[in-house]
């Protein structure tokens, strides 16, 4: 990835040249759980994955919808790395919006190798669902000498 000037673009570029967001949630009780997923976005503010609803992030975002997002690139140098955070409410997706959302997946997914996705992929027979996380917040590492300081970074 290269390094932006600006922070809109750092985000920007983790989030395009990434294939595997962290999503983090929680349980009713609390209990968190992260997964690491494939995704595909929608103007860096929509994220899209597959999963099972079975899977337990999946059943944890049925009770609390509340989660946070990780995108980073793990193989750059100790040290050197650049992230975004996002929080985020995420939802399976339904109904009308199958059709748009699916297209949007499936684009990535054939733009890196996979395969091409149906809104059958994911219906109710399925073993799969399409989940969408809508991203409220972002936040890079401030590269300030401080350890671990985020900075907002606002999106237009």
């Amino acid at each position: 990835m290269q390094v932006s000037e600006s922070p809109a673009g750092t985000v920007r570029g983790i989030i395009d040249t990434n294939r595997y967001m962290v999503l983090a949630t929680a349980d009713r009780t609390g209990l968190p759980w992260s997964s690491p997923v494939y995704f595909a976005h929608r103007e860096y503010r929509e994220l899209f994955w597959l999963s099972s609803p079975r899977a337990t992030h999946s059943r944890n975002i049925e009770v609390r919808p509340q989660v946070g997002i990780a995108v980073f690139d793990s193989s750059v140098r100790i040290g050197t790395g650049q992230g975004v955070y996002m929080s985020a409410v995420a939802r399976a997706v339904a109904g009308p919006d199958v059709e748009d959302t699916i297209e949007v997946f499936s684009r990535r997914s054939l733009w890196h190798g996979g395969m091409a996705w149906t809104a059958d992929d994911v219906g109710d027979t399925a073993g799969l669902r399409l989940y969408r996380a809508v991203a409220h917040e972002h936040w890079i590492l401030a590269k300030d000498g401080s350890p671990d300081h985020r900075i907002p970074v606002h999106l237009t």
